[in-house]
């Protein structure tokens, strides 16, 4: 779903549903246990950019990681055995690598997963981290997975976030770039170090609602 985040709510409400309708309501089954032909039901998928190319390979890529390991979470802790802490960006750019890492990947769908390497914000891939990893009491954030820390992570940053946070002098950086989703979430530490993202949903409702 944060993959396909951009764009009006509803429509991607929509196509969300959409996809999980042609995986017969049950992705994670449809991916670990899916045949060839299986994947028919995935042709003419397209939501703005992201077409039936980019959503096979990705099916592809689940299967395989799955295959290996019981959580995605594993894939965002590549190159972190050793460390006392996660480096989040270090994590983020191997995820990548390690995303595209099957033979014969679509080159047009390494556009879909961005990186620190690429000076990119990262938005939908902290989003997504935002999900799984902080507990709220809202129902907002599921808090899923426990390895990775909500101190580890990144505030998403997309128009609405940026606007209000410049307002909020959270912000000083001219371009946005990930130097400046980590100024964003620095500023955000000073406030709480062990959850800088908690302010993400309340920044992003300012600036969506046009409060500021």
């Amino acid at each position: 779903a944060s993959i396909m985040a951009w764009g009006q709510r509803k429509t991607i409400i929509n196509k969300c549903n959409e996809l999980v309708a042609r995986m017969d309501g049950s992705p994670y089954d449809y991916i670990v246990n899916h045949q060839e032909q299986d994947l028919k039901t995935l042709l003419g998928f397209k939501h703005r950019t992201f077409n039936d190319t980019d959503i096979l390979y990705f099916v592809s890529f689940f299967k395989h990681h799955y295959t290996h390991f019981e959580s995605l979470e594993d894939a965002f802790l590549v190159g972190q055995e050793n460390r006392e802490e996660v480096d989040l960006e270090m994590a983020l750019n191997a995820f990548k690598t390690y995303f595209f890492s099957l033979p014969d990947y679509p080159v047009r769908t390494r556009k879909h997963i961005s990186s620190p390497a690429q000076k990119s914000t990262v938005k939908r891939i902290n989003m997504f981290l935002r999900w799984m990893v902080r507990k709220d009491t809202k129902g907002v954030d599921f808090g899923i997975w426990h390895r990775l820390s909500p101190k580890d992570l990144i505030c998403p940053c997309d128009v609405h976030v940026e606007r209000v946070a410049r307002k909020f002098g959270l912000i000083t950086l001219d371009k946005v770039n990930w130097k400046t989703a980590q100024e964003l979430t620095a500023n955000l530490r000073l406030l709480d170090p062990l959850d800088p993202v908690k302010y993400d949903f309340a920044l992003f409702g300012l600036g969506v609602e046009g409060e500021m």
